[in-house]
């Protein structure tokens, strides 16, 4: 059976991303590329941030997911260049975070301080009345805030 680069996409697609479990690690475009030759295959990575704690884990994901082809020589490179961004995103991405209860960030505009003091709206009601409660949350690429309007806490992902 000969093994393509689309059958590594659509299998690599099955691993979610260990802190937002509705996003796949290629919905996040931390995948950013997969090439197959032979026995041995080739995934470059980009992590979210740089020291990312999940990064051994993903890795150890796609290992497993191209073991299953019968790929014995399996290499992951990690690239910062381009530097991942939340500009990555689709639409469609946006919505599922939203749908998962994750607002989602705002494109990048020309200032970070900007960016973060955009009107964040409720991933549950669409209010804009919301409050910054904290400018972490549970990872360091999201924060938390209150919706004024229905009374619930969630996280924005940051514009990074």
């Amino acid at each position: 059976m000969v093994i393509t680069e689309n059958d590594l996409w659509e299998a690599l697609g099955t691993i979610t991303d260990p802190e937002i479990p509705v996003l796949s690690l290629v919905e996040m475009k931390v995948i950013r590329s997969v090439s197959v030759g032979d026995d041995r295959a080739h995934v470059v990575i980009s992590p979210t941030f740089v020291g990312c704690p999940a990064m051994d884990m993903m890795k150890s994901e796609i290992r497993n997911k191209l073991a299953l082809f019968g790929i014995n020589q399996i290499s992951i490179e990690t690239t910062f260049s381009p530097p991942w961004s939340t500009d990555m995103l689709s639409r469609e991405t946006r919505e599922k975070l939203r749908l998962f209860g994750i607002a989602p960030p705002p494109h990048r505009g020309q200032s970070l301080q900007e960016d973060l003091a955009q009107p964040v709206r409720c991933p549950f009601c669409s209010s804009e009345e919301t409050i910054l409660e904290s400018p972490f949350g549970a990872t360091l690429c999201r924060q938390l805030y209150f919706c004024e309007t229905c009374q619930q806490s969630f996280e924005r992902f940051k514009p990074l």
